[in-house]
């Protein structure tokens, strides 16, 4: 099974690619989708649009998971970062792929197993998980790799416990 785990922006869009294939965890993939700064949202949206589709062609997914935008101390940002994960959740919708959402905090538990943990500690973590020689950077990607594992970690309780 194929999971995409995205950490949703409009600058930045942090991806990680994961494969859950007998019990074991390999990840396939991991980075950002980026906008700049100085173009039209309508452009961004559009550019988010496309590497979605390419991302989900590429790696045909079973599964894609995103973080639940929880808290943004700019109201005008939000805005913007809403729109974008609205464009990131339908490319997923387009291709009736499974969609689920975790938060900020489930996420950071999942991984960490401390549901305030900081990016170095997701870095971390994401890094010993999967077993990368480097620190996944951005931490816009390792937050996209952290999503895709809190997901794996779901499936595999809902395969375990299944009900009948």
């Amino acid at each position: 099974m194929i999971l995409l785990g995205i950490d949703p922006g409009l600058a930045l869009v942090g991806y990680g690619v994961i494969q859950l294939k007998e019990g074991r965890v390999t990840p396939l993939e991991y980075g950002c989708i980026e906008t700049l700064a100085g173009m039209s949202l309508p452009e961004r949206l559009a550019i988010i649009d496309q590497e979605m589709e390419k991302l989900i062609d590429d790696y045909q997914p079973d599964q894609i998971a995103f973080e639940e935008l929880f808290f943004y101390r700019n109201k005008t940002t939000i805005i913007s970062v809403a729109q974008a994960r609205g464009v990131e959740i339908l490319a997923g919708v387009k291709r009736g792929l499974p969609i689920y959402e975790f938060t900020p905090s489930q996420i950071k538990q999942a991984v960490t197993g401390y549901g305030r943990a900081n990016k170095l500690q997701i870095q971390r973590s994401i890094q010993a998980l999967l077993g990368l020689t480097e620190l996944p950077k951005p931490d816009d990607a390792a937050d996209g790799l952290a999503v895709a594992m809190t997901l794996a970690f779901s499936q595999r309780f809902r395969e375990e416990y299944r009900m009948e």
